[in-house]
C-alpha cells in the first residue's frame, strides 16, 4: 500500500472515531476534530443520508428552495455560525457572483463558481430529524446550508419535508 493510500486511511478512521463518539453532532466540530473535512464527515453518514447533485443544477435547486417559503440560511466559519430565516430571494449572474437581493433579510452575493455540488442531508442532530441543503465548495465545506424550518413544537414543517424529499428524490441513483 502506498503513502497515500495510508493517509487516506488514516484519515477516513479518524473521521470514523470522531463520526461514532458523536453521530448527531455538527459536522463541522467532528471534522475538526478528526482533522478531515465536513464533506469527509458527510460520506460515511448512512446511506441515503448525504445525496448530492451536480453544482450544475445551482439554479434549479436555488429556484425550487425559492418556493418553501421561510426557510434557515447558515453560513458557518471557524469564528461564526451566522443563521438568518427569510424567503430566498431571486437570484441574477453578474460580475462573477450570483446575486441576491430582495425584501428578505438573506441578501448579498455568492460566488456561484465555487459550488462543486449541493447535499442534501437527512440526519439526526442533537436527537432530531433534521433536513439541511448544504451548497459545497472544492475543499469539502459548505459554503452556505439552507434548513427545513421547525414550528413552534420543533417540529419540522410538513409541507416543506415534503419539497425537501422531491427535490432530493431527483438526484437519487
Amino acid at each position: 500500500m502506498g503513502a497515500i493510500a495510508e493517509k487516506t486511511d488514516e484519515r477516513r478512521e479518524r473521521a470514523k472515531a470522531a463520526l461514532a463518539e458523536k453521530p448527531d453532532g455538527v459536522v463541522e466540530a467532528i471534522a475538526s476534530k478528526a482533522e478531515v473535512t465536513p464533506a469527509e464527515i458527510l460520506a460515511l453518514l448512512p446511506q441515503g443520508a448525504a445525496i448530492s447533485a451536480p453544482a450544475g443544477t445551482f439554479n434549479d435547486i436555488w429556484t425550487e428552495l425559492r418556493s418553501w417559503g421561510e426557510v434557515l440560511m447558515i453560513v458557518q466559519t471557524p469564528d461564526i455560525v451566522f443563521e438568518v430565516p427569510g424567503h430566498l430571494p431571486e437570484g441574477t449572474e453578474g460580475h462573477g457572483w450570483f446575486n441576491i437581493h430582495g425584501d428578505s433579510p438573506i441578501g448579498g452575493h455568492i460566488k456561484k463558481d465555487n459550488c462543486a455540488s449541493i447535499t442534501f442531508i437527512d440526519r439526526d442532530f442533537h436527537g432530531r430529524r433534521s433536513l439541511s441543503v448544504w451548497f459545497m465548495n472544492a475543499g469539502g465545506s459548505a459554503m452556505f446550508k439552507i434548513f427545513v424550518r421547525r414550528d413552534g413544537n420543533k417540529e419540522l414543517l410538513a409541507d416543506q419535508v415534503v419539497k425537501f424529499e422531491t427535490l432530493r428524490n431527483r438526484f437519487v441513483n
